[in-house]
């Protein structure tokens, strides 16, 4: 196991790391704090598409935690760097809002239902039937079909809500067309934040709370893995997978004097 103070870039998901429910959880502002005092590279990750990185920290400092906009790595982020690199200056019939919907206008991408080159489905709290016939006749046209994430479900104070994951089984039930997955646990979102960050595997490390999305990806990225008990996966879920995390903490906390 690689000692963390020879670890130069970190990565770290958001819900149950460093936050969960709109509360930082502790330890967490001093961690970002002890990174920033000791200028190491890091960027914030999250599978949501809905912010841009501007709101986004703006939630963020609600919850305690000052995180520039430009330490987070959105889903949408990722996705509009993959299809620049993919089709520079292409079309898109996108299915979000403005964290995805900015991403890709600053991508170069033309926003559009008229014959476009991607369908692009991100996550919203306000999914249009509408939107989804016509997303679905794109891509019987011949549109390919991407999604930012394959979360099914998504947190509300009222309960879970159906998200991206959900909604492209939908459209893939309609059109027998999967969709290309851009964030976690592809590694591709990894190694999108890596080269935002100029980070390379061998030193850097990605702390998660969940084995079946941030520990395999990071491993599959080849990252120091760090899963924390403060999220999804507790102890004894731990023995059901077939590959286990370089490290162990609680929490964030652990980590600080060991950066």
């Amino acid at each position: 196991m690689r000692e963390n103070e020879h670890i130069e870039c970190w990565l770290t998901d958001m819900d149950g790391v460093l936050v969960h429910e709109n509360q930082a959880i502790p330890g967490a502002a001093e961690l970002i704090e002890r990174w920033v005092a000791t200028s190491k590279r890091f960027l914030v990750l999250t599978n949501n598409s809905i912010y841009t990185p501007r709101d986004l920290a703006a939630r963020l400092k609600a919850s305690g935690l000052e995180i520039p906009e430009e330490n987070l790595w959105t889903s949408a982020l990722a996705t509009a760097q993959f299809l620049r690199d993919q089709l520079p200056g292409g079309r898109a019939y996108v299915i979000g809002e403005a964290g995805l919907t900015t991403a890709l206008h600053e991508a170069g991408f033309v926003l559009t239902d008229t014959n476009p080159d991607y369908v692009v489905l991100g996550e919203t709290r306000t999914y249009s039937f509408e939107a989804i016939t016509k997303a679905v006749r794109l891509i019987l046209d011949g549109a390919r079909f991407i999604a930012t994430n394959p979360d099914v479900t998504g947190p509300s104070k009222e309960g879970p809500l159906p998200a991206t994951g959900a909604i492209a089984a939908m459209i893939t039930a309609a059109t027998s067309r999967d969709p290309y997955i851009v964030g976690k646990p592809n590694p591709m979102m990894f190694r999108s934040a890596m080269n935002q960050i100029d980070a390379h595997s061998e030193t850097t490390a990605m702390i998660g709370d969940r084995m079946d999305t941030d520990i395999i990806a990071g491993m599959e990225a080849g990252l120091h893995t760090v899963l924390v008990l403060s999220g999804i996966t507790q102890p004894e879920d731990i023995e059901a997978f077939p590959f286990r995390p370089a490290q162990i903490c609680e929490s964030v906390a652990d980590l600080i004097d060991q950066v």
